[in-house]
């Protein structure tokens, strides 16, 4: 018996775990329920997010993660050690060698924290690949061919954009920009005009729900309750699709900004290349409405959104785990 090969998308909303031979075995939001001083920890994952809004005073449910990087290591080992242990068992023989993937744009001591998180959750060794290349190998872009392939992973906490040619990234840009941001600005929106508190759950299903990047011919509407800041009482409104597109504008602009910064970086060879074949949209973000007619036109490009784009990135850790050696060697990707 050999030691197991997982592959982690440590997301800053969601968690996702590829076990190699097997796919991908566990898909659960980053969130950790634990108590006042966060020494003890009570529930992970999707237990854990069923309390989000809803605890008492002396539990709180936090995310360890912001912006795609750590912001809490103890919490962010602990969540670890739980999905290691739920997709390896607690018996274990042989440690797990486990690839994580990290954003471009992190410190050399934020990629320390992520590998001594994993060490300390039970690893036996922590590999680091960087999402942008992750998202690319799983939305099964030709990376080692001398050409250009872009990709603009748009995650949780952070949106990645790469220009990606013979197996290595030669321009990035990450911003801390993502799914999150787009959540708090659809809260600041509703409060701002209709004085209504509402929560991060329900702001994130109004975005799923109804949420476009553009304008509809035909609006959507759903019904959202909240606390009224006037009056403290409960109220329930109905906003409409315009109004959430109204409300995301300036963080969608922002990531045309990201996907821009790197086409002007783009050396001419490889930018033709991407003109012809496009940019691939990957990640959470992706599933937005109409977020591909969106930036085609900002940017003149055409777009096109990958297959199951939320979970690109770990089957793209995945892939690289089964060929990790061949890959390695020929590109010295994994660090």
């Amino acid at each position: 018996m050999f030691s197991k090969r997982i592959g982690i998308d440590l997301g800053t909303s969601t968690v996702l775990v590829y076990v190699k031979g097997e796919g991908i075995v566990l898909n659960e939001p980053s969130v950790v329920a634990t108590d006042e001083q966060s020494t003890r920890i009570l529930a992970v994952g999707r237990q854990a997010f069923d309390m989000i809004g809803r605890t008492p005073g002396n539990i709180q449910a936090i995310r360890p993660l912001r912006d795609g990087v750590i912001a809490n290591f103890v919490v962010t080992e602990g969540m670890l050690n739980y999905f290691i242990n739920k997709v390896h068992g607690r018996q274990r023989l042989f440690k797990p060698e486990i690839m994580i993937c990290v954003p471009s744009g992190v410190t050399s001591v934020e990629r320390r924290a992520v590998t001594e998180a994993a060490i300390q959750a039970g690893a036996k060794t922590a590999w680091l690949i960087e999402e942008p290349l992750a998202a690319a190998i799983g939305a099964e872009l030709p990376i080692n061919e001398p050409s250009g392939s872009a990709v603009c992973d748009i995650g949780g906490g952070t949106t990645e954009v790469a220009v990606i040619s013979l197996g290595g990234m030669v321009v990035s840009h990450s911003i801390r920009v993502g799914g999150n941001k787009l959540d708090e600005a659809i809260i600041n929106y509703i409060k701002r005009r209709y004085n209504l508190m509402i929560g991060e759950r329900t702001a994130e299903e109004v975005k799923i729900e109804i949420g476009s990047a553009i304008p509809l011919d035909e609006p959507l509407s759903i019904a959202v309750r909240g606390r009224d800041l006037v009056a403290g009482l409960p109220k329930n409104i109905v906003v409409t699709s315009n109004e959430v597109t109204e409300a995301i504008q300036d963080h969608l602009e922002t990531i045309v900004g990201a996907i821009k910064t790197v086409l002007e970086q783009t050396p001419p060879e490889l930018a033709s290349d991407i003109y012809d074949k496009g940019i691939v949209l990957t990640g959470g973000g992706a599933l937005l409405r109409n977020i591909d007619k969106f930036i085609a036109e900002r940017t003149g490009i055409p777009v096109v959104v990958a297959d199951d784009p939320q979970t690109c990135v770990v089957r793209g850790t995945g892939i690289a785990l089964e060929y990790y050696d061949s890959l390695n060697r020929s590109n010295g990707i994994f660090r």
